[in-house]
């Protein structure tokens, strides 16, 4: 068996992968990866997601080949930041270039409605994560803090 580092390394480009706008009929298998994901937290039910892609139109965003969805990435905007959630890639193509392009699709959705900044959210312990963002050239905001209030029963 050849060592890691010797073995040709597999791409997108290389996989017949489709980066493609996410749509409501995805629903399902978006999902279905979410939940094989870890740190993502809670996810959309249906109509949240229904009503988040309405909203957003265009930006969200999915990669597949002929058989299932291996990445996906909520994307919307306030009018003035964009904001990304739960970006996931599954297990078995990680490392392939498939999260970074689906983030560089919803990055040019939002630069190409005006929109000059997006924000993420990682949670503390997902070093993991942490780590994938700043590869790719996000920085960590030292000057802000999130508070959240549940709202409802």
């Amino acid at each position: 068996m050849k060592p890691l580092q010797n073995r040709p390394r597999r791409s997108v480009a290389d996989l017949n992968i489709e980066i493609v706008e996410m749509r409501a009929i995805d629903y399902g298998q978006v999902l279905e990866l979410w939940q094989r994901s870890e740190n993502l937290g809670q996810t959309e039910t249906p109509s949240e997601f229904m009503s988040f892609l309405d909203r957003n139109p265009g930006i969200s965003t999915i990669a597949r080949d002929s058989q299932q969805i291996l990445g996906a990435a909520l994307c919307g905007h306030d009018g003035r930041r964009g904001y990304l959630y739960h970006l996931a890639v599954a297990q078995s193509h990680r490392n392939l270039g498939i999260g970074r392009a689906v983030v560089d699709r919803c990055l040019i959705q939002l630069d190409a409605l005006g929109i000059s900044r997006c924000s993420i959210h990682v949670y503390t312990d997902n070093e993991q994560g942490e780590a994938f963002w700043q590869r790719a050239g996000w920085r960590l905001r030292n000057d802000l803090k999130i508070l959240a209030k549940d709202l409802g029963s």
